[in-house]
């Protein structure tokens, strides 16, 4: 018989994306400009950039999207759904059709 699971620890999850998806936590939205300006809480400048936390295993055995775990990538978030799993709500499951660059350090 299974043992039941003590209640006082918590138990931890994870995600993993399924099909041709990857999952993003989503950078911070920015508070400030570039020049310096504070923007007030109600307005922030949009960002679409994240870090990849998981990655399908159809995503990661196709060499025609060269995109892995802790890449920083630019995403449209049109078709983006939210896991709502963390109390800051920034993860994300993408179609991979939606990650539309990876940056990467020059050489």
């Amino acid at each position: 018989m299974p043992s039941k699971p003590n209640s006082t620890t918590p138990e931890l999850e994870t995600v993993e994306p399924i099909g041709a998806r990857v999952l993003i936590r989503k950078d911070e939205d920015k508070k400030q400009t570039k020049t310096g300006i504070h923007l007030p809480d109600k307005i922030e400048i949009p960002t679409i950039t994240g870090r990849v936390v998981a990655v399908s295993a159809q995503v990661e055995s196709d060499t025609d999207y060269p995109v892995a775990k802790y890449d920083r990538v630019l995403f449209n978030p049109k078709h983006a759904i939210p896991v709502d799993l963390e109390g800051d709500n920034r993860l994300f499951v993408i179609p991979i059709e939606d990650v539309v660059a990876v940056f990467r350090k020059a050489d």
